[in-house]
């Protein structure tokens, strides 16, 4: 189950996306419309991550050269967006805690082969592992 306010919210709220997003079919349609980059920095900035990891996120999600000439992200690029978006949401909720959720989310995880789960939200396949893995740890059951 997405939590779409708290998706939206991540990204920077309707400030940000300029409309407002209440409904999964709204989330979509907003990344099918390219999300503005200005949600890319909001969800970086979500994270308060020292300087240089947040800028390894940010360009993992766009290149630097390339997210230099744009205002909106392409529709590659905005699903990625949304996707860690949709993992830091759950991530908190579950955690009950921002804090505790960025350090599950940018520290390598036994349970996900030592990967980051935050690199892991780049793909949908790796996003899916990172829920299951959250969903586990919500309901007490082994990994």
């Amino acid at each position: 189950m997405v939590n779409v306010p708290a998706v939206a919210r991540i990204l920077g709220g309707s400030g940000v996306l300029h409309r407002r997003v209440r409904s999964l079919a709204d989330l979509r349609q907003a990344v099918e419309d390219g999300l503005p980059v200005d949600a890319l920095e909001r969800t970086v900035a979500h994270f308060g991550l020292e300087p240089t990891m947040a800028s390894e996120i940010k360009h993992r999600i766009v290149p630097k050269s390339t997210l230099q000439r744009r205002t909106r992200l392409t529709l590659e690029e905005s699903e990625r967006l949304e996707r860690l978006a949709r993992v830091t949401a759950l991530a908190e909720e579950v955690w009950e805690s921002a804090d505790l959720a960025r350090d599950f989310l940018v520290t390598a995880q036994p349970q996900l082969d030592g990967e980051r789960p935050v690199d892991l939200a780049r793909t949908d396949l790796g996003a899916r592992q990172v829920e299951q893995l959250l969903m586990r740890i919500e309901h007490a059951l082994p990994s």
